[in-house]
C-alpha cells in the first residue's frame, strides 16, 4: 500500500484532535510548508501552542520524531506541491514587481539554457521534416502543448496536441513511428507515471523533446531537453520561461520553413478571408 502523504495524514487525523491540536492541525492543513519550513520551537509559536503539543501532533501523524516528520513534508514539498510554498506567516510576497522581476530571471536563465540557440535549431528542423509532431501536455502543460500546436501549425500541418478530450493516450501512442517528433511537457506537478510515458514514447523510434521546469534533471535518453526556470515568489509556478521558449521554437521553425512556409502562411490567410472568420 502506498504511504499516506504528510497532507493526507493531517486530514486524516483532524476529527479527532483535542482544541490545542486542532489549532495546529488547521495550520499545517493549510500551509503544510510550516513544518518542513520552522523549528518545532518556532512551529509552536507560530501556531501559539506549547512544545509538547507539537510533539503530541506528531506522535499523533504516526511520526517517531519532529525531524521525520519534518523530512517527510520537505520531500513532498520538492515533488511541486505548491500548496508547500504557501505561508501563514510573514514574508509572502504581495508586491507586483516582485513577480515581474521573477519572471524576468526566468526568460532569462531559461533562454541562457538554449546554449546559444543550437537545440532550438536542430528542433526547428526536425519539426520541419517529421512525418508527424505530436505535443503532449497535463495539467499545467496542457495549455501550453495546445498553445505551441496551434503556433506549430502556421508551417507544420501533421501536428496534434494530445490528449484530447475523451480520448487515452494508449490510441495516440500506438500511432507514433519512428519518423516521427514528440515534445512532451514535463512540468510539476507530473503525472505519476510520467516516466513510463516517455519511454513507452521512446521505444517507437521517435525523436523525443522534453520541455520540463529546473526541478528534473538534465535527461540524455531523449534528442531534446530543455530546462526552463519556473521560480516565483508566490504559491503559485511561474511559466513565462516556459512561455519564451516556445516563442522561440515556433518563431524558428516558421523561420526555417522558408518559401514553403511562405505559400502555406498565404494559403491560411486566404482561407481566414474567404470564411471571413477573423
Amino acid at each position: 500500500m502506498q504511504e499516506r502523504s504528510f497532507h493526507s495524514r493531517v486530514r486524516h487525523i483532524m476529527p479527532d484532535l483535542p482544541t490545542a491540536e486542532r489549532k495546529l492541525g488547521e495550520l499545517l492543513r493549510n500551509f503544510p510548508g510550516e513544518l518542513a519550513s520552522y523549528s518545532a520551537s518556532e512551529l509552536a509559536q507560530l501556531a501559539e501552542v506549547s512544545n509538547a503539543t507539537v510533539s503530541r501532533f506528531v506522535r499523533r501523524l504516526g511520526y517517531a520524531s519532529y525531524e521525520e516528520a519534518r523530512r517527510h513534508a520537505r520531500d513532498e514539498s520538492a515533488s511541486g506541491s505548491r500548496l508547500f510554498l504557501a505561508t501563514g506567516g510573514k514574508g509572502v510576497a504581495d508586491d507586483p514587481k516582485a513577480y515581474c522581476e521573477a519572471d524576468i530571471g526566468n526568460v532569462r536563465a531559461t533562454v541562457d539554457g538554449m546554449v546559444g540557440g543550437a537545440k532550438v535549431e536542430t528542433l526547428a528542423e526536425a519539426l520541419l521534416g517529421a512525418r508527424k509532431v505530436w505535443v503532449i501536455g497535463f495539467r499545467a502543460g496542457a495549455p501550453l502543448a495546445q498553445y505551441l500546436q496551434w503556433q506549430l501549425l502556421q508551417v507544420v500541418e501533421r501536428s496534434v496536441a494530445l490528449p484530447g478530450q475523451g480520448q487515452t493516450l494508449g490510441e495516440h501512442v500506438a500511432g507514433i513511428e519512428a519518423e516521427d517528433v514528440v515534445i512532451i511537457f514535463g512540468l510539476r506537478r507530473r503525472i505519476a507515471r510520467f516516466d513510463e510515458l516517455v519511454a513507452l514514447v521512446g521505444k517507437t523510434g521517435a525523436r523525443v523533446a522534453l520541455i520540463t521546469d529546473q526541478s528534473m534533471a538534465l535527461r540524455v535518453d531523449v534528442a531534446w531537453h530543455f530546462r526552463c526556470m519556473t521560480e516565483s515568489p508566490g504559491p503559485l509556478f511561474s511559466h513565462t520561461g516556459v512561455m519564451a521558449l516556445l516563442n522561440v521554437i515556433a518563431n524558428r521553425a516558421i523561420q526555417m520553413a522558408g518559401e514553403a512556409g511562405r505559400k502555406r502562411l498565404i494559403e491560411i490567410e486566404a482561407a481566414n478571408d474567404f470564411l471571413q472568420e477573423l
